[in-house]
Formats: structure tokens, C-alpha cells, sequence
């Protein structure tokens, strides 16, 4: 708790997503923590962006969200990170992550363990572990938060950055899973985890005693899948303008949902239809409606 609500930490990316019609704040703790500042709870990021004019008007844009800025690294060695966004016909993004940029740089400092000790759920993924740094902080993090922290990994695989150990490892470390159509047949191939998509959710379960996995499987549907419940629901169809971030709003809800002690079914409900709603707009991080905020009462 912080300030007398629950306490959340993305660690990671922290980027501009440079989109056809312009650059956008971007990198998916960036866009989660936005989304969960938005709930009713304390959200901080735990990054790196170069000292440069980018990462001056993205720390500056981040406040403007509402965004604390506290455990933003400034480096001056490394430029601010960038990623080429281009949309296809279907609104789906495919992405050209650049390198060696200050979020592969994210330093562990003493000063963020007070932080860590406090925060009710703290949420990363594999993208960011790519260079041994940032992975070996975000370790780190995950050690030095209390037992009872929910640990989310939103798995977020892209290009060729991720390793089957790095992700064998992520998931020991892991309560809960977030994971999309595509990803989750990767990750059953690392493991031989059957063929089936119940199978495959039952075994990976049960091989890194995951509290919960949520797959997500685009225009589809989702499933909330734990030992003692399934939820199943069908994607709403909507007007889509780009998929960006959809993916980060829905694990935000999720994530709200269970530290506010939600069902399962009203959770999945409400992750189902904020995830649709960013599908309509432009980027990951759009202004909340009144209509979307009634949502998430």
C-alpha cells in the first residue's frame, strides 16, 4: 500500500512507439501503469530514457498522464528507446524494436527497495530481460518484494528477444501469467505442454504453480484459466483503429480487479470491454471516457 492504496510497479520498456500519425508514450509497464493509475490505484515505473530530447518530452508527457516519474532513470550514456510501429490492414501492429538504448541499461538502486517492499503487485515481462542489465535487475525486484506481492509476468515476446530459459525462469518467478494466441504455442513447444489449448493452460499451471493465466486470443476471445476456475468470453466486436496496447489494459484490469478481490467473472468482464474500447483509438495510452470509467466500477 502507498498513500493508502494499493501499490502496483511495472518494470521495463519505457519508449516512444513512433506510429504512422506520430510518436506515442510507449512500452507495455509504461502503458500498464497508465491504465492502473486509472483504477483507483498507486502505479510507479521502474525504468531508463536517455538524456536526451526524447526522454526529456517523454518524462514530461508521463506527468502529464498522471504518471509518477520517481524511479525514472536518467542516462546520459544511452539514448531514449524507440519503436518503429507499423499497422496492418487489421490494426494489428508489427514492431522494429531498436537496440542498446537506455532501457536495456535500468540500473538496481537502493533507493527503490523501500518501493518494492510496499507494492501489492509489481508486473514485467521477457522484452525487457534482453540485455543482462536491466534482466538482472528486474531479478532483483522480483526478490525484494514481500511474499504476498503478486508477481504478473506479461510474457510480451518480440523479435528474436527472448530465450527459453529466460522465460522458464520468469514463470518460476510468476503468479500469474499474461499471455496472447500467438505466444502461448511458443511457449507450449519450450515445454512440451501438450496440443490442445486446455492441456496446454492445465500443464503450464501446474509445471510453474501459476495462480492464474490469462490467454487472450485477439477478436476471438480470452480465458482466465486458474485450478478452481475458467472463465470464457467472447471479444466484442468493435470499430478497430490499432491494437496497441490493448493487451497492457486488459493485465491492468486484471491486476485491479484481484487486489480489490473482484470475482473472476466480473474481472474478465471489465478487462474484456476496456481492452475493446482501446482498440477504437489511436495508441496505447488514449483518454478515459466517462463511459469507460462507469465500467470500472
Amino acid at each position: 500500500m502507498k498513500d493508502g492504496k494499493p501499490y502496483v510497479i511495472g518494470i521495463g520498456e519505457l519508449l516512444w512507439d513512433v506510429l504512422p500519425d506520430g510518436k506515442k508514450m510507449g512500452g507495455a509497464p509504461a502503458n500498464f501503469i497508465y491504465h492502473i493509475n486509472h483504477m483507483g490505484i498507486y502505479g510507479d515505473i521502474i525504468s531508463s530514457v536517455g538524456n536526451d530530447p526524447d526522454g526529456m518530452e517523454l518524462i514530461k508527457l508521463i506527468k502529464q498522464k498522471g504518471i509518477p516519474t520517481d524511479l525514472i532513470d536518467i542516462d546520459s550514456r544511452y539514448p531514449t528507446g524507440t519503436v518503429t510501429v507499423k499497422i496492418d490492414r487489421s490494426g494489428n501492429p508489427e514492431y522494429t524494436i531498436h537496440e542498446n538504448i537506455a532501457w536495456d541499461h535500468i540500473h538496481f538502486v537502493k533507493s527503490i527497495e523501500e518501493n518494492l517492499r510496499m507494492a501489492d503487485a509489481i508486473c514485467f515481462g521477457s522484452l525487457a530481460q534482453r540485455n543482462t542489465v536491466s534482466a538482472e535487475t528486474i531479478i532483483e525486484c522480483l526478490r525484494g518484494v514481500d511474499k504476498d506481492c503478486l508477481r504478473v509476468f506479461d510474457i510480451n515476446l518480440r523479435q528474436k528477444f527472448f530465450t527459453p530459459k529466460t522465460i522458464m525462469e520468469s514463470l518460476y518467478m510468476a503468479d500469474i501469467l499474461k499471455i496472447n494466441e500467438d505466444e502461448i504455442i511458443v511457449v507450449a513447444e519450450m515445454f512440451d505442454s501438450g496440443k490442445d489449448e486446455m492441456s496446454i493452460l492445465k500443464n503450464i499451471s501446474e509445471k510453474f504453480n501459476l495462480r492464474l493465466i490469462a490467454l487472450t486470443k485477439g477478436t476471438d476471445s480470452s480465458i482466465l484459466y486458474s485450478e478452481d476456475e475458467i472463465s470464457s468470453l467472447k471479444t466484442p466486436e468493435v470499430s478497430v483503429v490499432d491494437t496497441v496496447g490493448a493487451g497492457d489494459s486488459f493485465t491492468a484490469v486484471l491486476v485491479a480487479g484481484l487486489l480489490k478481490g473482484d470475482t473472476l467473472k466480473s474481472i474478465h468482464q471489465k478487462a474484456v470491454d476496456v481492452s475493446a474500447w482501446v482498440c477504437t483509438l489511436p495508441g496505447a495510452t488514449p483518454p478515459y471516457t466517462q463511459q469507460i470509467k462507469d465500467i470500472l466500477r
